[in-house]
């Protein structure tokens, strides 16, 4: 009885989306069903997620507005538009999607999704007007990047908030997932746009590319961009090779998420702002801009850590458990297969994602919680097609046909989410 209460509260949170209501409101309405439908009483339903939203707030929610802040200045400052020209220019025209895709990865860490695909979009656009190769071949590793980024490390939204839900270390889940992004760019990038030369798509009239006036030299902008992650994954790294001492404890701060993103994000003001003499107001607005942007994220990914809570406290993490403990499967299979199965339903990655994570939490116990992070993260990228906003921005930027966007967009989410699965089973077997 408690998994059908659960796949009917499925079912109602894909009607919901189908009837275009909010994620955020979906969310609640689906916790308070399943809540009060599992027997926990409506008072308990409403303590249960109350305190699932408090706790995913308590542990993510500074991540979370110090990276679109930080992200922001990247944004504003043009530091992307550098790192792009740059790696181009050391790339040369024949290897123009392999710089992309570099491109991609080095924009997607400090920035979001949507912010990395907008800012990016014209300079690929003009890149593959200027050099006469084909569109796809080049948007497609961009694309690429950027996805991967998403799902897997932190600090963004999705990745961020379920190893929040699994009390994962986000330093060790930035190291594995670093290692798993590099292949499966690759194979979803530069490999996969090979296959679609002979894919033409018409080149959309605005190509115009960005003037190199005021533009930060690329020294200072390919620092600041990978500052906050060079400094979570050194001091991860060094944290197991100290011994304990003041050291330790100093890199163990460092290295804490919401304190490496304040210190770039002072970086990133200090010579993004103050140095170009931005007036304070400017800064405050930039910075108030961006919370801004990111506050219904935040209460999504909030919503769907209530949602957990009710999962755990009706009982039904424990009821999955126990009926499984005669079978033999691997738990990060199963992670990405219940992410993946609900982001074909649903379409929204993080959403997929944040209720996968509350399904499947009893099991983290049984696999390193980190790899499961990544697993959930492979999974909630899977197959994105129609119900997905991915999939319509990407088909309405390249001017695709339906039938385009399933064989270049589709093929890629979906080349990301078994790469990823297969990387993330290998390390189990290692580490």
């Amino acid at each position: 009885m408690p998994l059908i209460i659960v796949g009917f509260g499925i079912l109602l949170l894909l009607a919901l989306i189908l009837l275009k209501v909010k994620p955020l409101y979906a969310l609640l309405i689906v916790s308070a069903v399943v809540g009060i439908s599992e027997g926990l009483g409506v008072m308990a339903t409403l303590q249960s997620i109350g305190w699932g939203i408090f706790d995913t707030l308590r542990n993510i929610a500074l991540v979370l507005f110090l990276g679109a802040m930080f992200g922001k200045m990247i944004e504003t400052s043009r530091a992307a538009t550098t790192i792009t020209t740059t790696l181009i220019q050391w790339f040369g025209e024949k290897n123009i999607h392999w710089a992309i895709m570099l491109t991609g990865l080095i924009v997607g860490i400090p920035l979001f999704y949507n912010a990395g695909f907008v800012i990016l979009i014209p300079l690929v656009f003009a890149t593959a007007s200027v050099a006469r190769v084909p569109l796809l071949w080049v948007g497609i590793p961009m694309a690429a990047s950027l996805s991967v980024t998403h799902g897997f490390l932190p600090p963004h939204p999705g990745p961020t908030a379920i190893a929040g839900i699994f009390h994962a270390d986000i330093g060790l889940t930035l190291w594995y997932g670093l290692i798993i992004t590099i292949p499966t760019v690759i194979l979803a990038g530069p490999l996969f746009a090979n296959t679609l030369r002979n894919l033409s798509t018409a080149m959309p009239p605005s190509t115009a590319t960005t003037t190199s006036v005021d533009l930060p030299k690329p020294s200072t902008s390919f620092a600041i961009a990978l500052f906050p992650v060079l400094l979570m994954a050194v001091s991860t790294l060094l944290q197991s090779q100290l011994s304990e001492g003041f050291i330790k404890k100093l890199f163990v701060f460092l290295g804490t998420p919401s304190i490496a993103l304040g210190i770039s994000l002072l970086l990133a003001i200090s010579i993004f702002g103050i140095k170009k003499q931005k007036q304070p107001k400017e800064i405050y607005r930039l910075l108030y801009s961006s919370v801004n942007d990111i506050f219904l994220i935040v209460l999504v990914i909030a919503a769907g850590g209530g949602f957990k809570q009710v999962l755990v406290d009706s009982g039904v993490g424990a009821y999955i458990k126990d009926l499984s403990e005669g079978f033999r499967f691997s738990p990060l299979l199963l992670a990405w297969s219940v992410a993946a199965l609900l982001r074909v339903s649903l379409g929204s990655a993080t959403v997929a994602g944040l209720t996968a994570a509350g399904i499947v939490l009893p099991f983290v116990s049984s696999s390193h919680p980190e790899l499961m992070v990544l697993a959930v993260g492979a999974g909630s990228l899977m197959f994105s097609h129609v119900n997905d906003t991915g999939f319509w921005m990407f088909k309405e930027y390249f001017n695709l046909s339906l039938k385009q966007t399933f064989l270049s967009w589709t093929m890629m989410e979906t080349i990301v989410s078994i790469s990823g699965l297969l990387g993330v089973l290998i390390l189990d077997t290692i580490i």
